[in-house]
């Protein structure tokens, strides 16, 4: 029996260039990039970016951490036709406009996942699964145990960063930073103000943005509190919104997902930057300093029955990436850990025109997190774990910086800028009731 071979009909990627922000190439050189047979080329590519390069029948794709990228393969008469977005519902619009709404379901949607290029060869039917190769593979446990050794480290890493970011961004655009007073928004903020200053440049440009429900949470208080100790409260800025306008219904179809701890931080962040964009209507520059947990693993083992000190230590970059793209429990629809989660900030922020990013999401940030030796650091202790951070961040700003750091407790997003009590009423739903919301809003009439 022979099989009929068709090459690729059409490859239709929603996705504007206008959006890439690569800061070291332009856009057609990062796709070269993809195309070269050497995965690793593609980690040459420096910024934020969502990418598509085709050649004839080979189609490979590629992301950075902070933002989704997401194909869909649809059948037409001539052959097959890739979707590409960055969106679930962008995807279906676009195939019910093509007449081929009915083979659209989210469930049949596809995340790339961040730091591999994906590459899918359309050939008609059958279509092989798509192949991952990754580009981004930073040595594991190469700093001494030291702690003062590693704060420096990540410290300049992440002013380095910022110092990149710094560059893209026109002058003399305000920054605004998401802001709780936390090891992270701290950290980013600090660095930012320092780094501004450095250059001869205002510090006026930058504003601290915190968020707080009914006047309720904590990260009010201990935002004003590292302000304060810094002698920097005059940057800070309260926003304060009514606890009506967190609803986590609405941040489901925003961030297209149902998982309760993102929806939940989705529902606040949406309230913050909707309070923002009415109070700024020009503003554009966020940063933030999501993926500071991630990096420096500072999530409470005890609420994941899946985990233990032993694999959150000894699996590479398992907070980033999840467990793996050729693990059972990965996600071919959403990918896994930061590279699923990382659209609680990304869409939320672009919906309402921002462009936002956080320094943490860096490849040279990551990979010194990942050269950290937790294992011999933490000796199998969840308290020296969770400890760790703040001892990091806090001797690399002594270092690099050179202030005192104050380290308040972690906590969510969604529980520091609320109060117990509001977080009951409008945030204490299940998983089931989000996934049900999220698959009403792909139901057929």
């Amino acid at each position: 029996m022979t099989v009929s071979v068709r090459t690729i009909h059409r490859v239709e990627n929603l996705i504007p260039d206008a959006t890439q922000r690569i800061r070291n190439m332009s856009t057609d050189q990062a796709r070269q990039r993809l195309l070269d047979d050497d995965a690793t080329s593609a980690g040459a590519i420096e910024g934020s970016f969502a990418l598509v390069a085709r050649n004839g029948e080979r189609v490979r794709l590629a992301r950075s951490l902070d933002r989704p990228l997401r194909y869909f393969l649809a059948k037409e008469v001539a052959g097959p036709l890739l979707v590409v977005a960055d969106r679930i519902d962008a995807i279906r619009q676009f195939l019910e406009e093509q007449g081929y709404g009915n083979q659209f379901h989210p469930s049949y949607t596809r995340m790339v996942p961040a730091h591999h290029v994906t590459e899918i060869q359309l050939v008609g039917c059958p279509d092989p699964n798509p192949q991952y190769r990754r580009f981004f593979d930073p040595p594991r446990e190469t700093l001494p145990a030291d702690r003062d050794v590693i704060g420096k480290a990540y410290v300049e890493a992440l002013r380095a960063e910022v110092a990149h970011w710094l560059d893209f961004i026109p002058a003399p655009a305000p920054i605004g930073v998401l802001f709780s007073g936390g090891i992270d928004s701290g950290a980013v903020f600090l660095t930012l103000h320092d780094e501004l200053l450095a250059r001869g440049e205002s510090a006026a440009r930058l504003k601290a943005f915190t968020l707080s429900v009914d006047g309720g949470g904590d990260d009010l208080r201990q935002a004003r509190e590292l302000l304060g100790q810094t002698g920097l409260a005059f940057l800070g800025e309260e926003i304060r919104v009514s606890e009506r306008e967190v609803d986590p219904d609405q941040a489901v179809a925003v961030i297209e997902d149902y998982k309760p701890l993102d929806v939940e931080c989705a529902a606040v962040n949406l309230a913050l930057l909707r309070s923002l964009r009415a109070r700024y209507p020009d503003w554009e520059y966020l940063m933030d300093g999501d993926g500071g947990d991630e990096n420096l693993k500072d999530y409470p083992i005890e609420e994941n029955s899946e985990l233990t000190i032993r694999s959150v230590v000894n699996n590479q970059m398992l907070y980033q990436e999840g467990w793996g793209v050729d693990a059972i429990k990965h996600s071919l629809t959403y990918s896994g850990g930061q590279s699923r989660a990382c659209v609680r900030g990304y869409a939320p922020a672009t919906s309402l025109g921002f462009t936002i990013c956080s320094p943490n999401t860096a490849p040279a940030v990551i990979a010194v997190a990942e050269a950290i030796p937790f294992a011999e650091l933490t000796q199998g202790s969840h308290d020296a774990l969770y400890a760790l951070k703040g001892e990091v961040i806090s001797s690399g700003i002594r270092q690099v910086l050179e202030r005192e750091f104050p380290v308040f407790p972690k906590r969510r997003f969604q529980h520091g800028a609320v109060s117990t009590t509001t977080r009951g009423r409008r945030l204490d739903r299940s998983e089931k009731h989000y996934r049900d919301v999220f698959l009403g809003l792909h139901q057929r009439t």
